[in-house]
């Protein structure tokens, strides 16, 4: 058992996605049946450890479909999400699914205001539920859901029950996005080396910290980490796959996670989604490995690692270095992209040109083509234009 303060050290994480369960529960999104099934192949592919396959409890369609989702899958595990409810325990057995997650709610905010239960309620709920998914031969983790708005004594006492009734894992949610990368590990390192069961983290993004505040948890003791695909989830979403996985990386540690896949896995599923990328978005953005700066542009083509870190290069994740040619360009990043587009590019052009260039960038908002600077040589050399 990992220890408060020990770090990560050789441990291996394993990165465990809810896209289809979790981030389907982003309003408006709903994915079909060959969505999931290619999203579920990919994340297959890049090698998550674990994937939530859905709820079945919300009907025989779904289970239909969480049926065939599992025929897709290959190496990682299928898990069915559950409440504490032993008619969800039914139908997610009827998925074929081994392994079986129950949600078991654990502040004082969700036992009396969305149950009207307490907390032996909850204790001797989450002990027959998990014991009869062990009998029917099922794999079962317990999830502390507002967990960061909970005593911290009674997720112990929740732990102990889940283990005493045979659970593998207690997984603590900050199901409303509240903590900050300090609380969050001091959350994790507080409770890590009392528990009796590896621990989970579950980040929400509410505040724009899930991603810092799954890898401090990860440094404070968790062994396996809850994501999504483009951080997709309930108001502003989960800690997101590619940002963990990389960041991770860049550190030495492992997760099994191949980086070059998860451009097109991004791809995959904002299409599927429906939910555009913003160009910046870390990792998979489409202007993320581009400069324009002229200072930057000039030092990069001198030597890539001046605004480079090889644990960041845009060819750890399949990609390559974009240079934007618009308002704030230098010479020097001029005169390249010129010669690129196989046009005049003496610094003396270079230089006419670029009154042109920064009034163009203010009225079309986006950098300038090779056409573009090609009608801009010619205005310069009074050229005609020629198709």
């Amino acid at each position: 058992m990992t220890g408060a303060g020990t770090g990560i050290g050789n441990r291996a994480l394993a990165l465990c996605d809810t896209t289809l369960r979790d981030g389907e529960q982003t309003a408006g999104v709903a994915f079909s049946l060959h969505e999931k099934c290619a999203i579920a192949r990919a994340l297959d592919a890049a090698g998550v450890a674990e994937i939530e396959v859905g709820i079945a409890a919300m009907g025989w369609a779904e289970v239909a479909e969480i049926r065939e989702i599992c025929a897709a899958i290959t190496r990682a595990v299928p898990v069915v999400w559950c409440r504490l409810r032993l008619t969800d325990l039914d139908m997610a057995q009827k998925t074929g699914a081994k392994r079986v997650h129950f949600a078991a709610p654990t502040s004082e905010n969700q036992l009396a205001g969305k149950l009207r239960v307490n907390r032996d309620w909850v204790l001797r709920e989450t002990a027959a539920a998990v014991l009869c998914a062990r009998e029917r031969g099922l794999e079962v983790s317990v999830g502390a859901e507002d967990a960061s708005r909970t005593d911290p004594e009674f997720l112990l006492r929740l732990a102990e029950v889940a283990a005493g009734a045979g659970a593998i894992r207690l997984r603590l949610a900050d199901t409303l996005g509240l903590l900050d990368p300090l609380a969050a590990y001091r959350m994790v390192s507080t409770l890590a080396p009392r528990i009796p069961l590896p621990i989970e983290f579950h980040a929400h993004n509410d505040f724009g910290m899930a991603t810092a505040n799954t890898i401090m948890a990860a440094h404070a003791g968790a062994s396996h980490l809850s994501v999504t695909v483009n951080g997709l989830g309930e108001r502003a979403g989960n800690a997101a796959l590619e940002e963990v996985a990389a960041a991770l990386s860049a550190g030495g540690i492992a997760t099994g996670i191949d980086l070059c896949a998860l451009p097109a896995l991004s791809d995959l599923v904002a299409r599927a989604s429906g939910r555009v990328l913003s160009p910046q978005k870390p990792i998979t953005g489409a202007l993320v490995f581009t400069h324009e700066s002229g200072i930057h542009v000039d030092a990069i083509l001198k030597r890539a690692d001046t605004y480079e870190d090889p644990r960041c290069a845009p060819t750890r994740f399949g990609r390559e270095r974009q240079i934007a040619i618009g308002k704030h360009s230098g010479v020097a990043g001029l005169r390249a992209a010129l010669a690129q587009a196989g046009l005049p590019a003496s610094e003396d052009i270079a230089l006419r040109i670029k009154p042109l260039l920064r009034a163009h960038a203010i009225r079309v908002k986006r950098p300038a083509s090779g056409d573009d600077l090609r009608r801009m040589v010619a205005r310069i050399v009074r050229q005609p234009l020629t198709d």
